[in-house]
């Protein structure tokens, strides 16, 4: 199949790019495949460890290559290396990730940031993230939400966003606005169904850029839902981001506990303070009964937390009107703001802001 004109352009663009030994990146075997979507081109440049010094300036000019024929895309270029730097320190599978003092940075305007994570999909992660940030909404402060889990971003249809996103003359993203919130997802930015598919360092690259290319203005909170899992976007941003903690959601059952227990570890490991554990999925109340179901089970989550030493945040119920709404792209907190579930999100939210004395 022939490529697109716009890929096509930019390939030939890249030619005229040079590498440090003086070839062209263009024919540089590195250089991976250019994904185009409607809004961006994203393509990645691998490299040698220690060498991403020295190729800084080839990004910066394919860069510069690629938006001279992007037609109005967002261009997106990562450097990446699939080796931690021979003067790495630590063991085993996560030798080298403790993070040093000097790699993690804030972002620019953004006051705290804090992840909401899982050990496995399917708990209700992402609405959770939503929910939780337009409660600290409601507290007074200014909040934002990134969708960092790009292989299946969940936050626009959750805050029904649509259309592509902006960006200003210097090429910073500007978020969307939803109920309050400032967002910023990687899924406006596909067609369809199109699918992310990207290796893990090439997508923890274009996060990074994701999050600190758009235009946050100054934010009291930034939520960031994180993907599923313990893999390289979470370690990658571990490692570059001055995060101020993490949430970890779970349903009660075992299954769901055994993975949570994995990224609490995960995240000690890599220094970032657990504020506590969410039991989403807690129980389930008959719409016409008013009885009470533990589908699940229930008060894992506040075992688990108890036992790993860590503050058991609080519980939210199983309840058929956060899916509908959430689904309609407008949440709980935002609908029924006084409900019993919304009540729910808004003692969790009220004490991760005191946590984080931000109230």
């Amino acid at each position: 199949m022939a490529d697109h004109p716009v890929i096509s352009a930019v390939k030939l663009a890249l030619k005229n790019v040079k590498v440090p030994d003086g070839s062209a990146l263009g024919d540089y075997a590195g250089l991976s495949d250019i994904i185009l979507t409607p809004s961006a081109i994203a393509f990645a440049i691998a490299v040698e460890p220690g060498m991403e010094g020295a190729f800084g300036p080839v990004q910066v000019a394919a860069t510069k290559a690629a938006e001279a024929c992007s037609e109005g895309r967002k261009v997106l270029v990562s450097i990446t290396s699939d080796r931690a730097p021979a003067n790495a320190k630590g063991n085993g599978a996560m030798g080298g990730t403790k993070k040093s003092p000097n790699q993690a940075t804030p972002v620019k305007g953004i006051k705290k940031i804090i992840a909401i994570a899982s050990g496995k999909g399917g708990v209700g992660k992402s609405t959770c993230s939503v929910n939780l940030a337009l409660s600290l909404k409601d507290l007074g402060l200014k909040v934002g939400v990134l969708d960092a889990d790009l292989y299946g971003p969940s936050i626009p249809k959750l805050l029904g966003i649509e259309g592509k996103p902006a960006f200003r003359d210097d090429k910073l993203f500007k978020p969307f606005e939803a109920h309050g919130l400032k967002a910023m997802s990687i899924g406006p930015m596909l067609q369809g169904d199109q699918a992310v598919v990207w290796r893990g360092p090439m997508a923890s690259s274009a996060l990074r850029q994701l999050l600190r290319e758009t235009d946050w203005g100054e934010l009291d909170i930034l939520i960031m839902d994180l993907p599923p899992g313990t893999g390289d976007i979470q370690i990658s941003l571990c490692q570059s981001v001055e995060f101020s903690g993490v949430v970890v959601v779970s349903t009660p059952q075992d299954l769901a506990l055994i993975d949570a227990k994995k990224a609490m570890d995960m995240f000690t490991r890599l220094n970032i303070p657990v504020l506590g554990m969410v039991e989403n999925m807690s129980y389930f109340i008959a719409p016409d009964t008013g009885k009470r179901y533990d589908i699940f089970g229930h008060g894992g989550a506040k075992q688990t937390a108890n036992q790993m030493g860590l503050e058991f945040l609080g519980e939210i119920p199983l309840h058929m009107s956060i899916r509908e709404l959430s689904d309609a792209g407008t949440p709980i907190c935002v609908d029924k703001p006084d409900s019993g579930e919304a009540s729910s999100f808004a003692q969790i939210a009220r004490k991760i802001a005191q946590n984080l004395d931000l109230i």
